[in-house]
This record gives structure tokens, sequence and C-alpha cells, in this order.
């Protein structure tokens, strides 16, 4: 049996969205609390200066921006008091991560959100979809194609990238736009995982190329921040 490979996605701004996933400076900026876990990766593959490229070529075009925030930690927090946390959880806890009110806890100042960019609810563990409102930000907005940047590789990118699949969006992932703490996490998401969810995985040039061969620039609608 021959099999068919299905073509290139193509990104038409009336159907394409943009998530970035976990953009804060504990993640992104040098002094965050979790950037030396995640230096080797960021620093090799010139990720900040990669999303920076894209969220630039994106807005040019007039794709609607998505923001997929990870829980900020706060003080009484519910969650402290659950009856079970997986390991990722309790050790995001313990380090009071993305804390809210704090530098580290805010968004990485090149990724901010600008009017009209959608800030989805902040997921409590991995998937910028479980127990959010990034499904439905995304329906109502006729969204069904997805490009995906962002923090961490093997947790909350492959399980929003794992997760949209199921929910049948077309993913693409822009492998050298996203970071991880080690090379190994990284090779094994995109060697082993990612593939069987992500309809491409490009380089930030290949995605810039067949960004600029889909369709034209439509403006960013108004609208005030979600």
């Amino acid at each position: 049996m021959t099999m068919t490979l299905a073509p290139e996605p193509t990104y038409e701004p009336e159907l394409t969205g943009l998530i970035i996933v976990d953009p804060y400076n504990d993640f992104l900026s040098e002094g965050g609390k979790l950037y030396e876990l995640g230096r080797a990766t960021l620093e090799k593959a010139d990720v900040v200066a990669h999303m920076r490229q894209i969220l630039a070529a994106i807005r040019e075009k007039g794709i609607q921006v998505f923001i997929a925030p990870h829980h900020r930690w706060r003080e009484g927090d519910q969650h402290m008091h659950w009856k079970t946390v997986p390991p990722i959880g309790e050790a995001g806890f313990k380090g009071r991560a993305f804390m809210d009110g704090t530098w580290g806890g805010s968004f990485h100042p090149d990724f901010e959100p600008r009017l009209g960019d959608v800030v989805a609810q902040e997921h409590w563990l991995s998937s910028g979809f479980a127990n959010t409102d990034l499904d439905l930000q995304l329906k109502k907005h006729g969204v069904r194609k997805l490009i995906v940047v962002g923090m961490r590789a093997n947790t909350c990118i492959e399980s929003t990238v794992r997760f949209a699949a199921e929910l049948g969006y077309e993913v693409t992932l822009v492998k050298d736009a996203i970071g991880s703490f080690g090379h190994q996490e990284m090779e094994a998401s995109l060697t082993f995982n990612m593939p069987a969810y992500a309809n491409a995985i490009v380089t930030t040039q290949q995605f810039l190329a067949r960004l600029a061969a889909s369709g034209t620039a439509l403006g960013m609608a108004s609208g005030s921040l979600s």
C-alpha cells in the first residue's frame, strides 16, 4: 500500500492562531527561577529571539495571538490542600514558580499581551487546554490551525500539542522556538513524542517562509484583552 503524505500546512490568517505557552520571566529571562535549568537549550537555539521573530510575523499577517499561561503561585492557593498532586506540580508549588505579583511571575516584556490578544485561563499542570477556556477561545475566534511556541518542551508544550491534536486542531510546532531543561528532554520530545501529534515540526526560518506564502495580511481585529 502506498502512503500519501499530507500537504504542508498553510496559515490562512482567519483560520490560524499562535499559542505562546508560559512566556514568564521565570522561564525566559536571565535571573528567573527556572532560567538556569533551561539556559542550555534557550541559548543554543536562540529561542527568545526566534519567538520574537515569529510573533512579529504573526502580527504583521493579522493572525490572532493566544497566551496559554501556567498557574501563578499565590499564597493560600486551594491546590496546596489537594489530596493528590503529580510530582511536577509538587515541584512547582514548593519552588513557588511564577509567583503572582512578582517579576518572575510576569510575562517576558517581549511577549506581554497587546490589545486584542487573548490570554487564556491559567493551566494548573501542563496542558494549556485542560481545565481552561483555551479551546473555547480558539473556537470562538474560528481557529483551526495552531502554531505553538514557548516553554517547556516535554511538559507544557508536549501536553498542549497532544491535547490540541485530540481536539482536532492542525498543529505546527516551531522547534527552535521552544526550550526545555536539557538537550535530552528536547531530543526525546522532538524525536519520539511530538511527531505523532504535530502536523509539522519546523524551524523558525522554515515557518516564516511558509507563512509568507500563506495568504495576505488582514490586519488585527480590534478588541480588549480576554
